[in-house]
């Protein structure tokens, strides 16, 4: 899945870097900063740094 993650932060960057309209760019700069924390996560996830499931 992180590389679709990637796919997705680099469409997305192209989008902002074209949006013209205010609103669509908070959306799309909303939209990114998402992908880029769930990006994080799963490298995160990836390096044993943090659990994908609570402990028991």
């Amino acid at each position: 899945m992180t590389y679709e993650l990637e796919i997705q932060i680099e469409e997305l960057r192209a989008e902002l870097r074209n949006a013209v309209d205010g609103a669509d760019r908070r959306q799309i700069q909303a939209e990114l900063e998402i992908a880029q924390a769930e990006l994080a996560i799963e490298a995160a996830e990836m390096d044993g740094l943090l659990e994908a499931e609570p402990p028991f």
